[in-house]
């Protein structure tokens, strides 16, 4: 996946918070928390909510990696 969400999981260490804690204050279930940590795409809004939640902008969530890799299976 192109999608890397380490920079979250700092923030929640930062801000004294777990993974239960972070789904019952944005309203996210625990299957999107799932997709969460494997790296997989979650809906927009759910990242929205986790930014309002934590009060911080979307790099400071998610990053994207490997970007090489997806030109190139763009151009197949």
């Amino acid at each position: 996946m192109a999608v890397c969400y380490n920079n979250l999981w700092k923030l929640l260490i930062d801000k004294r918070m777990n993974k239960s804690e972070l789904c019952k204050a944005t309203g996210i279930s625990s299957s999107t928390m799932a997709k969460l940590t494997k790296e997989e795409h979650v809906a927009m809004p759910v990242l929205e909510r986790i930014c309002a939640v934590l009060d911080c902008n979307i790099a400071d969530v998610m990053e994207f990696k490997d970007l090489d890799k997806v030109k190139e299976e763009m151009q197949k």
